[in-house]
């Protein structure tokens, strides 16, 4: 009898321990009043860095953290921390920021949200962050194996994570409508922001390429926070971009001159077609070679196939070079949308030394290649090989 009584008693301990946890991680948010929820498709990572510089800029002493590229803690002096992990990401981690948020006496945090998957999305917001703010960047059509199936669903999931009784700013125009409905429910409103309020002075002041679109939903995040716009804008270009950034690299070898644009980040198809036309790629230029370079996850199917569309139907490249691995079903796939077989190369399973000869030979005396796809791993490993010979970096 006593025996049939020790599992009863884990499940009330457990239990017990539970409503603990939860009433101590609301205690602790209370003790950070303003707090910052950043979901979206594309740019989170930079929109998290942008607020939460702009608002030390404004002499709030703010906590952001990151899970993009790499995942960091930027503390309230700016300084980065890596995030240390045992096994894979979990959405808990997040309590333990906030924990790091009070013992440095941060009144703000600016989160980035950890959540994927539909069921997660309004844990992250609704138990974890409760945030005072809400930021969603843009809903465009990535994860839809797990968000979708179309990008309609992947807005209607995003926007799991609107705050309760607070302003949700996007970015967003074509799905708006959508984050609207769910914002309403929640006694919350929605506040649109432009990207044609940015100029291109004020973007040229950026030590990378910066979106036009982040900057403009950062300072309207600022801006909402009474920070005057000259102080947030000049704190947000001096912060640290985040590694996945967008930028430039100037290589010379020889007679040959090769810029190369990290915009592996920009890993779904409508971002990527932006990236290139911002690029004024989208026409030809005599002279001037335009590549694409898109390394390949075997797990990633789905953006494979994406890949595969754009780079046959929607960029208009001289060459496109597949690195990675899953590269032969990239290369069978663009070939039957109609992409001309003699302009792909397929180097699926060579190392980045390899990759980087390869898009030397093909270079006659100029050329801009674009890497898009995965960054992780070899992607990161191709960047180095350009930025350890750049010449310019911008």
């Amino acid at each position: 009898m006593e025996l049939a009584l020790v599992p009863l008693a884990l499940v009330a301990g457990l239990a017990a321990y539970g409503v603990w946890e939860t009433r101590s991680h609301l205690g602790n948010l209370a003790r950070v009043p303003l707090r910052i929820h950043v979901n979206g498709t594309r740019g989170k990572s930079s929109v998290t860095r942008l607020i939460a510089a702009g608002m030390r800029a404004g002499g709030i002493r703010t906590l952001a953290k990151t899970t993009g590229t790499q995942a960091r803690i930027i503390d309230p002096e700016g300084r980065e921390i890596d995030v240390f992990r045992v096994g894979r990401p979990n959405l808990i981690e997040q309590t333990r920021i906030v924990r790091r948020a009070i013992e440095w006496g941060a009144e703000a945090m600016v989160i980035e949200c950890m959540a994927v998957t539909p069921e997660l999305q309004p844990v992250a917001e609704l138990s974890l962050i409760r945030s005072t703010i809400g930021v969603i960047t843009n809903c465009r059509a990535d994860h839809l194996d797990v968000m979708g199936p179309t990008t309609d669903d992947v807005a209607w999931q995003l926007a799991q994570t609107c705050p309760r009784a607070g302003p949700l700013f996007t970015a967003e125009a074509e799905r708006a409508h959508l984050l609207e409905r769910v914002a309403r429910s929640r006694g919350s409103r929605v506040v649109a922001t432009d990207a044609g309020s940015v100029s291109p002075a004020e973007l040229a002041g950026f030590p990378y390429l910066e979106h036009a679109e982040n900057v403009a939903l950062a300072l309207a995040v600022c801006g909402h926070l009474g920070i005057p716009r000259a102080a947030a804008l000049a704190g947000m270009q001096r912060m640290t971009p985040d590694p996945g950034a967008l930028r430039r690299y100037t290589v010379r070898s020889g007679d040959k001159t090769v810029e190369f644009v990290n915009a592996f980040a920009a890993n779904d198809p409508d971002s990527t077609l932006l990236i290139w036309q911002r690029l004024e790629l989208d026409r030809p230029v005599p002279g001037r070679l335009r590549m694409v370079l898109a390394n390949c996850r075997p797990d990633r199917l789905q953006r494979s196939g994406q890949i595969a569309e754009l780079v046959a139907k929607r960029i208009h490249a001289d060459h496109v070079i597949l690195s990675g691995a899953g590269t032969d079903l990239v290369a069978f796939q663009a070939a039957r949308h109609g992409l001309d077989p003699g302009t792909i190369h397929n180097l699926g399973g060579r190392g980045a030394e390899d990759v980087y000869e390869h898009v030397l030979d093909l270079v006659p005396e100029s050329a801009v290649i674009v890497g898009i796809g995965n960054i992780v791993g070899l992607g990161e490993e191709i960047v180095l090989h350009f930025s350890n010979r750049a010449v310019h970096r911008g």
